[in-house]
């Protein structure tokens, strides 16, 4: 999916084309495409008239922004301490060996995303596989199967 420079400008004159948006801004462009378009931000440099390298560097500071397309499902693995003892290594690598990718990547039919976090705040229920929205608690390599099967 590439950015529309329509859609863009809807979101860019939201914001009233303000330099100081530029997070705003993409956080909404990303909201539409699941992801930054790399033309996607060179279109909002210019049309904030600031530099490409401002646009870019806010881009890639924030772990929040991508620049590569997620999938529909995103699957992120708590890596944090208590999640860890209990084992999040092997359900990650379950995870990965059951969707052919390694953590950081997409499927090739774009389906499903898989991350890694250092902690959701959930050591209790640990591990902790969050699937979008939904927190999976007490994971174990046996639960990826039905996790992956459920949507």
């Amino acid at each position: 999916m590439t950015a529309n420079e329509s859609k863009l400008d809807s979101i860019i004159d939201e914001y009233n084309a303000e330099p100081g948006s530029l997070i705003s801004i993409l956080q909404d462009i990303q909201a539409k495409y699941n992801y930054l378009p790399e033309e996607s931000l060179e279109y909002v440099a210019q049309r904030l008239d600031i530099s490409r390298v401002q646009v870019f560097g806010v881009a890639t500071f924030f772990k929040a922004f991508s620049l590569k397309p997620k999938g529909k499902q995103q699957i992120h693995v708590c890596m944090g301490t208590a999640c860890h003892v209990r084992g999040s290594k092997k359900v990650l690598e379950e995870l990965e060996r059951k969707l052919e990718i390694k953590a950081g990547d997409t499927t090739a039919d774009g389906e499903y995303t898989l991350e890694t976090v250092n902690c959701v705040g959930a050591c209790a229920l640990g591990p902790v596989v969050v699937e979008n929205e939904e927190y999976h608690g007490e994971m174990t390599p046996i639960k990826v199967e039905s996790l992956l099967n459920s949507k």
